[in-house]
């Protein structure tokens, strides 16, 4: 811990809605649900007035169309957003070259590193945060931003939570233990579902709560490895550097049966279990994987290894699940399997789940969606079926360009206008119009 508020954490504020807001003028002051659109689909982000309806990440999809049925549901544009986190990521770097990325809308900063020498006084790290406010609002066209400032990465990050949306909020150096005391347990790195309730059980609720215990106690309870941890940042002892690149190992789950299992079922029962093992243990490092891979070893000690790489990474136990279970269902496993193991690998510090595609294996049809015939292969659905996905950008021959409102029997909704346009016309046109296309 540092004796200046010199780590800055900044967060973009409900990004992707915001970004589709930005562009799309139509929906700006309206709720805004970005994520997958099948049945298996989650909540990517959602706006800050879809909020007020109970909508949050990580929640299913259909739960967010349940509780806010009258909210713009989108599948995501990866590449609008990886062009906005391009340019703040590129407004941090030039504020400092220590800026280490957590995913597409958060970033720590090491302002003691400055490229231009700044005052790191409590007055001086806020007057740079405004300045990057400031920046980020006016180059990325009005996104914008909450910046947490501390004395070390943790209570950066704990400091970004406190002042949301579009606030900046300084932890003042030798306030920090005061600071955490009154808050849930939950806001410490590391104290996920299991590892509170194993707190709980010996009464602890706050970090106060935690403070009281002695660290022996802690390692009795949860282990020498997180007990030691989980004690420090109780007190906010956090010396980890802000650093742009960690070499990260890959993460594994293996279970050997006394007796050989035959049931697919009850493999993907143990292959659920394993993943929620291995996301437990990305998250308490704060990683991301980009690659999910199954091993399995049947009863003649054949070894069969099969690997996917996503499109993004994630740390979601969800995704990890699905992905292992899907390389599951293309092994012949007749004869029985002594061994299941779930890994990842390519761990990063960049988080981009897999939360915007639709893939499904079944005949259905959802607004946004598209007519898929029974029993379609998700490799062929992406062979054979253009993505048009609520929310996609498009471009229309005599209309110019707009993004698909939804799609359904045939047809296509497109609403015409951009951000400079302010709200445009709605037309619907046959799926395979001559005239339509996707950008």
């Amino acid at each position: 811990m540092r004796r200046q508020a010199s780590i800055m954490h900044l967060d973009l504020d409900a990004f992707f809605a915001s970004v589709e807001q930005r562009d799309k003028p139509s929906l700006r002051g309206k709720p805004v649900v970005v994520g997958g659109v099948g049945q298996r689909g989650v909540v990517a982000t959602a706006s800050y007035e879809a909020r007020t309806y109970g909508v949050h990440s990580a929640m299913p999809m259909h739960e967010a169309r349940r509780l806010c049925p009258h909210a713009a549901f989108l599948a995501g544009r990866l590449g609008a957003y990886r062009a906005a986190s391009r340019i703040v990521m590129g407004i941090l770097e030039d504020l400092s070259p220590l800026v280490e990325p957590l995913s597409l809308d958060e970033a720590f900063v090491d302002l003691a590193t400055a490229r231009e020498p700044l005052e790191l006084t409590d007055q001086g790290v806020v007057a740079v945060a405004e300045r990057v406010k400031a920046e980020v609002a006016e180059r990325t066209g009005g996104l914008t931003c909450s910046i947490g400032l501390g004395s070390s990465k943790f209570i950066a990050k704990l400091a970004s939570e406190m002042d949301k949306p579009d606030g900046i909020h300084l932890v003042v150096p030798g306030t920090e233990v005061a600071t955490i005391a009154p808050l849930s347990v939950r806001v410490i790195p590391g104290v996920g579902p299991a590892t509170f309730d194993r707190l709980a059980r010996l009464g602890v609720a706050t970090v106060s709560d935690l403070q009281a215990l002695s660290e022996h106690e802690l390692i009795r309870e949860i282990g020498r490895a997180h007990g030691t941890a989980l004690h420090a940042l109780a007190f906010a002892r956090d010396d980890r550097e802000v650093s742009p690149d960690r070499d990260r190992k890959s993460i594994s789950v293996e279970d050997t049966f006394e007796t050989d299992l035959r049931g697919r079922p009850e493999m993907v029962t143990r292959i659920d279990r394993d993943a929620r093992l291995v996301a437990q243990r990305m998250k308490a490092m704060g990683v991301f994987a980009r690659t999910v891979t199954l091993k399995v070893r049947l009863h003649d000690f054949t070894t069969w290894t099969r690997s996917r790489t996503l499109e993004g990474a994630t740390d979601s136990a969800e995704v990890v699940a699905a992905e292992a279970t899907d390389l599951l269902a293309g092994l012949q496993l007749d004869q029985g399997v002594r061994l299941l193991g779930v890994g990842v690998s390519g761990l990063t510090t960049v988080a981009q789940d897999r939360l915007f595609e639709a893939r499904e294996d079944h005949e259905e049809v959802v607004p946004g969606g598209v007519d898929v015939p029974a029993g379609t292969s998700a490799e062929t659905l992406d062979r054979r079926v253009p993505r048009w996905l609520p929310g996609a950008d498009v471009l229309h021959d005599e209309m110019g360009p707009g993004w698909i409102w939804g799609t359904g029997l045939g047809r296509v909704t497109v609403r015409f206008e951009t951000a400079e346009t302010g709200p445009g016309p709605v037309r619907t046109y046959a799926l395979g119009d001559p005239a339509l296309h996707l950008v």
